[in-house]
């Protein structure tokens, strides 16, 4: 790897050099010194009051109560199902991307579009779609319009699909991310690879499925890692606005960021919030971990060849 350097002093007569890794250390260890020290205190605040009660060593008592609770293992069966989701967009988003690709006219217009939901703030959509999913909501009223009243749904209403429903809005709005995201990386790669494999005779499909798909990769895994980060620990705008802070009917949509908030400020008991937070937390951060061992071994392959 080649490294500049520049000439800062000497010492016993000779010059000494500092590497462009050292110099771009030199200037963000200020604000890295920043982040360290605010997420650092609140992550040991987290895990002191995690084995406390009342001010009181527990050790893990209140971890115990959490992963016993039935309330929190609903909530972690939630955010589960809600992984499911995960595939579903990245493969949505894979085929959006790559339309778009071969869309000549009018990209910019359809990529902003499509990348438009993303943007919009999640209060902003959570009520909207909780408008529009209401027993006497827009969707029953256009199915009625169609002669599909059959379909018509309590859809926020009924146990059984509240959750699937509320997962619906949630992968109607982060799919935008994933299409910008693939389809900048599509963009970058060489043309003549797609030239070559059209006059070969590969069709659409072949093409992205066999040349596209293998050279996007890390961002396909990127983007991946970064929604099931989100359905665990991310979701927790959707859940209280389209069910007004109850996870309900019921707990059919309670996740365990709610859990957390119930337990901190409805239920008074910050030490056992604290304990679900930090098993949220080691959850996120094994994902984290997964993501960097999977990109490690994908740029080892990649070079090893």
């Amino acid at each position: 790897m080649l490294k500049q350097a520049s000439t800062v002093g000497a010492r016993n007569g000779r010059p000494r050099t500092i590497s462009a890794g050292q110099q771009a250390l030199k200037w963000i260890s200020p604000a890295g010194i920043v982040l360290i020290f605010v997420f650092g205190y609140s992550l040991i605040s987290l895990f002191t009051q995690s084995f406390r009660y009342d001010g009181k060593w527990v050790a893990f008592e209140n971890f115990t109560l959490v992963l016993t609770d039935p309330l929190f293992q609903t909530a972690l069966k939630h955010n589960f199902y809600l992984l499911f989701t995960v595939p579903v967009m990245v493969f949505l988003a894979f085929l959006l991307a790559v339309t778009l690709f071969e869309t000549r006219r009018g990209m910019s217009f359809y990529r902003a579009a499509v990348f438009l939901p993303y943007v919009l703030p999640i209060p902003v959509v959570a009520v909207v779609f909780g408008q529009i999913y209401q027993l006497r909501g827009a969707l029953n009223i256009f199915l009625t319009a169609i002669g599909l009243d059959g379909f018509a749904q309590d859809w926020l209403g009924e146990p059984k699909i509240a959750l699937g429903t509320m997962a619906s809005v949630i992968l109607w709005k982060e799919v935008g991310f994933g299409v910008i995201l693939l389809l900048a990386h599509i963009i970058s790669l060489p043309s003549e690879v797609f030239e070559a494999s059209r006059i070969d005779g590969a069709g659409f499909f072949r093409v992205h499925w066999s040349i596209t798909r293998p050279q996007i990769m890390n961002t396909i895994v990127f983007f991946s890692v970064i929604e099931a980060i989100t359905m665990v620990s991310w979701v927790f705008n959707y859940v209280y606005v389209m069910s007004n802070g109850l996870g309900g009917p019921g707990d059919s949509t309670l996740v365990s960021e709610l859990y957390i908030y119930r337990s901190a400020f409805s239920n008074k008991a910050p030490e056992l919030a604290a304990a679900a937070a930090v098993c949220l937390f080691l959850c996120t951060l094994l994902l984290v971990v997964a993501f960097f061992r999977i990109q490690r071994r994908s740029i080892s392959g990649t070079f090893g060849r």
